[in-house]
C-alpha cells in the first residue's frame, strides 16, 4: 500500500506511520488525514501488529496544525463538515484496539496537537512544543481539541491555553499531563518501542478491552461501570485467560495467542 503524504513501516510488530509532509511541518490536510485513518484501518484486524506509533519527519514538527491553504472561502456548512470528518478520523484513533502512541517532534500545533491527544499515549521529544492557536486564525479546534485538552489538563488550564493560543514547552506538558514522557530526540522513537513491547508481552483481547473501558468512561451517554463488567467477563471465556492463570499458577511468562 504506498501514500503520498504518509510512510508507513511495521517492524517487530509494529506499525509505524510517519507524516511526511517535513516542508509544511507536515500540515494535516484532509488527504493526510485520510491515509492515516486507511493506513489505521488496514492493521485493525492484523494480529500481527501489536501497536502504532505516529510521528513526524523531520525534528522540526510532529505537525504544525492543519493545512491552513484548505480554509480559504470555506462556508459554515462545509466547516463543519470539515470539522466533523477529522473527528471520526481522530474518535477512531482514540478507540483503536491497539495501543496508538504519538510520538512528537517539535512543533505539535493546532490539528497536530489534536491529533496527538487522540492517541493513547504521548511521548515528546525535548525541543517539542504544544498549543491550540486557533483563536489567531479566527476559529476554534475542530477535531476535538476542546474536548480532549480538558480531559488530559484540566478545564482551568484548558481554558487558558485554547483562549490565549499560547504554545508551552515540552517540560510543561509533562507536568500538566498532557504529555506521558519527554526523551531527547534520539530516543524518541526507541522509548515509544520500548512501551509498546511491554504492552506486546501481555493478553491482546485484554488490551482491546481495557482500551474500550477506559473510553467508556468518557463516552456520553454509556456505563463506564457496566461495559467494565462485561468485557471483564468476556476476558474470562478466553483462552488467553486460561493461559494467564495457568502461567501464574506455574510461575512462567504467559504465552498469548489473543484467543
Amino acid at each position: 500500500m504506498s501514500f503520498q503524504y504518509i510512510l508507513t513501516e511495521i517492524a517487530d510488530g509494529i506499525l509505524t506511520i510517519t507524516l511526511n509532509r517535513p516542508k509544511k511541518y507536515n500540515a494535516l490536510g484532509r488527504d493526510l488525514l485520510v491515509e492515516i485513518d486507511t493506513a489505521l484501518q488496514a492493521h485493525k484486524s492484523d494480529a500481527t501488529v501489536k501497536g502504532v506509533i505516529i510521528t513526524g519527519a523531520g525534528e522540526k514538527a510532529f505537525a504544525a496544525g492543519a493545512d491552513i491553504s484548505e480554509f480559504t472561502g470555506m462556508s459554515a456548512a462545509e466547516g463543519e463538515a470539515m470539522s466533523l470528518a477529522g473527528q471520526a478520523i481522530f474518535r477512531r484513533i482514540e478507540t483503536y484496539p491497539k495501543p496508538v502512541i504519538a510520538a512528537t517532534n517539535g512543533y505539535t500545533l493546532g490539528a497536530g496537537c489534536e491529533l496527538a491527544m487522540s492517541c493513547h499515549m504521548r511521548v515528546a521529544s525535548e525541543n517539542a512544543r504544544f498549543g491550540q492557536p486557533e483563536v489567531n486564525l479566527g476559529l476554534l479546534p475542530g477535531y476535538g481539541g476542546t474536548q480532549r485538552l480538558i480531559q488530559l489538563i484540566g478545564k482551568g488550564k484548558a481554558f487558558e491555553l485554547l483562549l490565549t493560543a499560547d504554545q508551552i514547552k515540552a517540560a510543561e506538558a509533562l507536568r500538566l499531563g498532557l504529555v506521558n514522557y519527554v526523551v531527547p530526540q534520539a530516543d524518541l522513537l526507541s522509548t515509544c518501542k520500548e512501551i509498546l513491547t511491554k504492552i506486546a508481552s501481555k493478553a491482546p483481547i485484554a488490551i482491546a478491552k481495557t482500551i474500550e473501558c477506559v473510553d467508556a468512561h468518557f463516552t456520553p451517554g454509556v456505563d463506564g461501570y457496566g461495559v467494565e463488567a462485561r468485557t471483564f467477563g468476556e476476558c474470562c471465556d478466553t483462552k488467553d485467560f486460561e493461559e494467564g492463570v495457568a502461567a501464574f499458577l506455574g510461575k512462567r511468562a504467559a504465552d498469548f495467542k489473543g484467543e
